[in-house]
């Protein structure tokens, strides 16, 4: 890979140029140019690559099949929204060194410690402003780089620094005393306060010390004592201090930096929820009109929405249906010019993928405008492709009497769609008339439509029905059957009938999707759907933005397996819960939210602008029941993205913490325009830890932008309305 080795880069049939790839020194960046451009090249970082596909993994390389075999093929498949990279090598050795070498690298980086991400980072910086590449800086070059760095220093000030870390007095700075300026340029001023309060000496926190900070702080009640010498083992790099079962700064900034001093609570990170109970009793990643990759007129179809869907930890796929030519149904965007794909390769796609992020079960919705005969084909792919996968009949053989729960059905593909007859009478041999049913979910004309037999069976536990009323479901309603819900058609009934709705969620499923209006696959807001209990809120995953942040916030708990289990008063059809009215229920308790935002740490720069630098600002959010929400600023600061202070309070009052999330937003102030978007964090406020705590943030794709954090003081307690109420007042 250091020598550089030739590979055609391919973009379509008829798209296929040869380009020259190297890994540089740094063993983090691929060079790549040209063979005809003459110096035009271009670079990209290893830490930008989420996976290597191996063989024939991508629609680009399946469409060259017949031309490159597939041991010389692989596709680089890049965090968020970038397209992806397909390369066929010379050989299949060769393709083979650059397979295992880029995923070596992958795995090296993913395991790599908080200190030495951050060396890392310091040592890109260095590179790109190392101009003249001989491995030292000179003052205007360190000048330069502090602008690209988002620093707006006095002029004097990083002189002065830049003599103290000149130890060779050279004129110059290497790497090492490099490293040096920077660690006097990140002095942590906000950490150092709080390590000297708890520290006795000023120099050091002893066993106790740490306790007590844990204790005082974090919140921490049980095993302390464990904890902190943990603590010590894990991030005090001093072994002298370690002896001592003592902590230094650099060990208690590393903590705080680390996952375990994150504001999101590492035990719920993992899978911590009962999984056991019935299918309705959960919010469920959702994902509309999936094969898009762009806008619902004109897009581009592909398998790729639904590979990046299912390994976003989606559980409820979308698939639009129409006749094909010679036989084969096709998917697209029905009456647009999307393009078109066939409903054979979704099928394999979701075979392969379905359960690579996910073991718990993956709900295919089928919005079928296909002719009988094209719908036996559907089956038949179905069945043949997914074999064992394809849920086709109830879990036990008998008539089942309530929804299986996400543990039950691991494994297993469920299909959502129209169904000639009831799952009892299916059973027992009774089939209707199969001129049934409207055409679709999510189309208003309620013409009617003949299914076929075959793909009728292939629905067991999510039959479409058409939604009357909340009354009539309540009487007639089959545990089995799911309605769907335009985001207008949702919103009036939470006005009208919130606590019905919630209900209704409480028996049997629930699907909401966004407007056709949206045709610039836009979003809704999936709160106000996840407040009524709502379980499948479709969003369009192609497209960033506050909604989709929501999404990934609610889902990054609980292992990210795609399930997230409602509070117990939306899962008890005995209890009355009003998301526009939340203080009438039963065991009401608000909580006071205080955040203190201290500082931040290296924001990445937005404006592109030379010498340009943010005046950042953070913007704290509460989306939940309409009564919690609110958002907060503190003021900005002008002219430094580096290492900003606000040490600003905001305070907030939560209403039902249960389904309230918490997104912190850092953007670039601007007195004239709208402010430019810098970075965010969404989390579930019951997922929050108390304390001293650092917010990594994330870009607008979703993906982490590291070294780039706030550094928060999280405090949680009774509201003071909670506690006028407990006083009689």
């Amino acid at each position: 890979m250091f020598v550089g080795t030739v590979m055609r880069k391919i973009k379509s049939r008829t798209w296929k140029k040869q380009r020259y790839f190297r890994l540089q020194e740094d063993c983090m960046t691929i060079w790549y140019k040209s063979k005809k451009a003459g110096n035009a090249h271009s670079t990209f970082s290893v830490g930008d690559v989420e996976a290597v596909r191996e063989g024939h993994q991508s629609e680009v390389l399946l469409s060259i099949a017949d031309e490159f075999p597939p041991d010389r093929c692989f596709t680089l498949v890049f965090r968020g929204r970038r397209g992806n990279l397909d390369l066929v090598a010379e050989s299949a050795a060769e393709a083979q060194s650059w397979i295992k070498g880029i995923r070596k690298l992958i795995d090296n980086l993913e395991n790599m410690g908080q200190r030495e991400k951050l060396d890392q980072w310091i040592c890109d910086w260095f590179k790109k402003a190392d101009k003249n590449r001989d491995g030292q800086m000179n003052f205007k070059e360190v000048r330069n780089l502090l602008k690209m760095m988002n620093v707006d220093m006095n002029e004097h000030h990083a002189l002065r620094l830049f003599t103290m870390a000149d130890k060779s007095q050279s004129g110059t700075l290497e790497d090492d005393e490099f490293v040096l300026f920077y660690k006097m340029l990140t002095q942590r001023e906000d950490v150092l306060r709080v390590f000297q309060e708890y520290s006795s000496d000023g120099q050091k926190l002893m066993l106790q010390d740490l306790k007590d900070f844990l204790r005082e702080e974090q919140l921490h009640e049980d095993g302390v004592q464990q904890y902190a010498l943990k603590l010590i083992e894990r991030y005090e790099p001093s072994d002298t201090a370690k002896m001592l079962q003592a902590m230094t700064f650099d060990g208690f900034l590393m903590y705080l930096s680390s996952s375990e001093g994150s504001i999101f609570n590492p035990n719920m990170v993992d899978l911590y929820q009962d999984m056991t109970q019935p299918l309705c009793h959960y919010f469920i990643s959702s994902s509309h009109n999936t094969y898009l990759l762009e806008d619902q007129i004109r897009g581009h179809s592909s398998v790729e929405g639904y590979i990046r869907a299912l390994k976003r930890g989606c559980r409820c796929v979308e698939v639009d249906c129409w006749d094909g030519p010679n036989g084969e149904p096709i998917v697209y965007h029905g009456h647009t010019f999307t393009s078109k794909i066939f409903f054979k390769d979704v099928v394999t796609v979701l075979g392969n993928y379905a359960f690579k992020a996910s073991q718990y079960p993956v709900i295919l919705s089928i919005e079928n405008h296909c002719s009988v005969e094209q719908q036996k084909v559907m089956a038949q792919h179905l069945t043949q492709i997914l074999g064992d996968k394809l849920l086709k009949s109830p879990l036990d053989g008998k008539i089942p009497i309530g929804l299986p729960s996400p543990e039950d059905l691991k494994g297993k593909i469920l299909l959502k769609g129209k169904k000639i007859c009831g799952l009892e009478n299916c059973m027992n041999g009774v089939v209707d008339d199969p001129l049934m049913g409207e055409v679709s979910d999510e189309e208003d004309t309620k013409s009617k439509q003949r299914l076929s037999k075959e793909l009728s069976d292939c629905v067991v536990y999510c039959k479409s029905v058409h939604f009357s009323s909340f009354k009539h479901s309540q009487i007639h309603s089959k545990f089995y059957e799911i309605s769907s819900f335009t985001e207008s058609k949702a919103r009036k009934h939470i006005r009208e009938a919130g606590s019905e709705f919630v209900l209704h969620n409480a028996r049997q499923l629930s699907r909401v999707y966004p407007s056709g209006l949206r045709t610039d696959s836009s979003n809704f807001n999936p709160q106000d759907m996840w407040n009524a209990g709502c379980q499948i809120v479709a969003l369009n995953f192609q497209t960033a933005g506050v909604e989709m942040d929501l999404n990934d916030g609610l889902f990054s708990q609980n292992g990210h397996c795609g399930y997230i289990l409602k509070p117990t008063f939306m899962r008890n059809t005995d209890e009355r819960f009003d998301p526009e009215n939340p203080q009438n229920r039963d065991g009401y308790k608000p909580l006071s939210l205080s955040v203190q935002v201290i500082s931040g740490q290296q924001l990445p720069k937005v404006n592109i602008k030379e010498g340009s630098i943010i005046d950042p600002l953070v913007r704290v959010e509460i989306h939940g029941v309409p009564l919690d929400q609110a958002k907060q600023e503190t003021r900005y600061i002008d002219n430094n993205g580096f290492n900003p202070v606000w040490h600003d309070t905001l305070q907030f009052t939560i209403h039902v913490p249960e389904l309230a999330l918490v997104r912190f937003v850092v953007e670039d102030y601007d007195k004239t325009s709208k402010n430019d978007f810098v970075g965010q964090f969404t989390l579930p406020f019951i997922c929050i830890q108390p304390g001293y705590r650092h917010i990594h943030l994330l870009s607008k794709d979703g993906t982490s932008i590291p070294p780039s954090s706030l550094f928060v003081h999280y405090i949680r307690g009774q509201s003071q309305l909670q506690r006028d109420t407990e006083a009689g007042q």
